[in-house]
């Protein structure tokens, strides 16, 4: 990908493969394909969905997504997406039929079917070994294992109404994995992490060579966010009360700004043995600070470039008031076709009280 410099001129076009489900490998190309649009989503269980129009009848396979760019007197071939096509519809406008079809990752497999009655994995067995051998059981997609020493401390039972990617899913949590894919479909454990654990692979500017389109949305919800918080703590001999107050006229959130306390209260502090009066204090304060983060999500679109779902890139929107900020991408829509826009969300997190 560094051949492509994606803030220049380039042509692109646009390939599709039906897809060998058992080699994994492109079978042979789809002529008949006039347009998809990709779907990207953490938030969504198989994390992604596709549409892909096409102008005759195709049976339910799985379809891999290329964009080919030439540039330079270069050409280069990245993939976008492997999907499963299911569900079409049909239009006829009197000249040309069009056929709209719904595709879904390959994760849609583990989604059909349940564990058996009364499935369970034992304890003691090994967390992500019994995870790779039940995907690679119940799915055709390819999966890459992961080497954890993490053991099940308990039994780990499948309940009757959950399907194979609801257990799955909150087997390897419990090693702090979680499911991802890659572009071609294959199934991987990605670890769980923080924003602030990640670096930016990719940083939007708003200059010349911007990929960034105009248009930028962002929101954020302070309802809830305390201004106040009270911490009670009995250590059986002495009862002690914590109250630290926002006050700040710098904060949006302070009892200054808003008119009014908003109260958070502590009965069961987390401390260890008998804490004194100045721990019960310092608690309530850093709990103060804590309650008073509030998760941002700002939407915009850019011109395609190498960023994936799970990456953290960097915003220096300065016209839209975003100057160093690290977020991490959540969701991208990829509409492949002239331009190759991509809708793209990330969410970053600001302290409003230090």
């Amino acid at each position: 990908m560094a051949d492509v410099d994606w803030s220049d001129s380039m042509e692109q076009t646009f390939e599709y493969y039906e897809v060998d489900p058992y080699t994994w490998k492109d079978k042979r190309p789809l002529n008949m394909v006039k347009k998809s649009s990709i779907k990207r989503d953490d938030g969504t269980d198989t994390l992604g969905s596709a549409t892909i129009d096409i102008n005759d009848t195709l049976g339910e396979c799985y379809v891999r997504i290329y964009l080919v760019v030439r540039q330079n007197g270069g050409e280069f071939k990245f993939v976008l997406g492997t999907y499963l096509v299911q569900t079409p519809s049909s239009s006829y406008d009197g000249k040309n039929r069009n056929v709209s079809m719904d595709a879904y990752t390959p994760l849609l497999e583990l989604k059909e079917n349940p564990p058996p009655l009364g499935f369970a994995l034992l304890k003691n067995d090994n967390i992500m070994q019994q995870a790779y051998m039940l995907i690679r059981n119940n799915c055709r997609a390819p999966v890459v294992e992961t080497s954890s020493d993490k053991l099940l401390l308990d039994n780990f039972v499948a309940d009757p109404n959950e399907n194979w990617l609801n257990y799955i899913s909150d087997l390897i949590g419990q090693a702090k994995y979680r499911l991802h894919l890659d572009e071609n479909g294959r199934i991987l454990f990605a670890p769980k992490q923080k924003l602030d654990e990640l670096q930016p692979v990719w940083t939007y500017n708003d200059d010349n060579s911007s990929i960034l389109y105009p248009e930028v949305s962002m929101q954020h919800d302070l309802y809830g966010i305390p201004n106040v918080v009270e911490v009670v703590c009995s250590t059986g001999l002495h009862e002690y009360t914590a109250r630290i107050v926002n006050d700040d006229p710098n904060s949006p959130t302070s009892t200054v700004n808003r008119g009014r306390e908003i109260i958070h209260r502590e009965t069961e502090p987390n401390l260890p043995g008998f804490p004194s009066e100045e721990q019960i204090d310092e608690y309530a304060k850093n709990l103060l600070e804590t309650l008073s983060s509030v998760e941002y999500q700002v939407s915009y679109t850019h011109g395609y470039c190498p960023v994936r779902v799970g990456d953290a890139v960097r915003l220096n929107y300065k016209k839209a008031g975003l100057e160093g900020i690290k977020a991490k991408v959540i969701s991208q829509t990829i509409k492949c076709e002239n331009g190759c826009s991509v809708n793209e969300t990330a969410v970053f997190t600001k302290k409003l009280w230090n």
